[in-house]
């Protein structure tokens, strides 16, 4: 022990210890909340920071589809019982805005009817067809950028289900994935190669 502490009472060196343990556990207990806080907001905001890219990258392969795919072979059907590729595309577009309605609140501007949308001759030429899948994917990145990350486990009504605002807008995810896959099949026989994959 240090000479300048001998000469006090071992009691009161006793007590001098005891309150720095207190005031060290103490002060460990109040930054360890904080802590925590900070750990879930920086793993919130990583959530939405993935979710936007993975939607971003998700536009940017579509519109490849749509410059991919001649002027003249918008309407080409594989079989004529199926959707036509701008019909295809216009499809998932109303859904990028229909599914997000679910998630976020947000009201599809293409009402209740998809067939509003995939009939609709003015959205058959490249550019406009173009501009509507690009719109929706907008609609998409504004609806993720204004959303609270905290809000994300919450439930929400979808279709006739209770899901999480994060399952909706996975879902949302899936289905815009699923329709540009079938259009690869209208590239080919065309004689197009499909654009490549965007994993970054």
């Amino acid at each position: 022990m240090p000479t300048k502490f001998r000469s006090l009472p071992a009691g009161l060196i006793t007590g001098l210890l005891v309150l720095c343990i207190i005031g060290s556990v103490t002060a460990f207990a109040q930054t360890k909340p904080d802590e925590k806080k900070a750990a879930a907001t920086s793993e919130r905001s990583r959530t939405m920071k993935e979710l936007d890219f993975t939607w971003k990258r998700a536009k940017k392969w579509t519109l490849d589809y749509v410059d991919a795919m001649p002027e003249e072979s918008l309407s080409f059907k594989p079989t004529p019982e199926i959707r036509s590729f701008a019909e295809q595309l216009l499809h998932l577009s109303y859904w990028n805005y229909g599914l997000l309605e679910g998630a976020t609140g947000k009201p599809n501007p293409f009402g209740k009817d998809e067939k509003e949308i995939e009939k609709k001759s003015e959205y058959k030429t490249k550019a406009a067809l173009r501009k509507v899948v690009e719109q929706s994917y907008d609609f998409v990145l504004a609806a993720i950028t204004e959303m609270d990350d905290a809000k994300l486990p919450e439930q929400v009504t979808f279709f006739n289900s209770k899901v999480t605002r994060l399952f909706a807008l996975t879902t949302a995810l899936d289905h815009q994935a699923h329709h540009r896959g079938q259009t690869t099949i209208y590239l080919r026989l065309k004689g197009v190669t499909p654009p490549g994959e965007k994993l970054y």
